[in-house]
């Protein structure tokens, strides 16, 4: 039987509807400020109430969480749906795509760096895309 809280810290939320993975890395998030609520940094220790958006940067993505329920302790990822709604528009997903297409090339091992010519050909297939 789960039984939704009344009074809920931030961290303790964040960690039981598993948007991070142990409760001490949901605490160092809100004490480094990347975790906001109305705009403004939380402390680990912020009750949290239904309803509220809680916006967690994770570069280059700052996700939107919906508060439906307060949940103190971990449950299975099926139950966790009824407490929490991403709210994330669709612009700062696509973030993630753009990230994943520019940056480093594959390059077998051993082959070593490109030469001029293949550098040259690099260029012009990412000023295509």
């Amino acid at each position: 039987m789960i039984r939704e809280e009344e009074n809920l810290r931030i961290d303790k939320w964040l960690w039981a509807v598993r948007i991070f993975k142990t409760r001490s890395q949901a605490a160092d998030a809100c004490k480094k400020g990347k975790i906001l609520i109305d705009e403004v940094p939380v402390k680990p220790s912020r009750i949290i109430k239904k309803g509220e958006i809680v916006f967690v940067k994770n570069p280059p993505v700052t996700y939107q969480y919906k508060v439906l329920g307060l949940l103190g302790n971990r449950q299975s990822a099926k139950i966790v749906v009824d407490y929490v709604e991403d709210v994330t528009p669709e612009e700062e997903k696509e973030k993630l795509e753009i990230k994943r297409f520019t940056g480093f090339e594959i390059r077998d091992r051993g082959i070593g760096r490109p030469t001029k010519r293949e550098r040259r050909l690099i260029d012009q297939l990412k000023r295509k895309t």
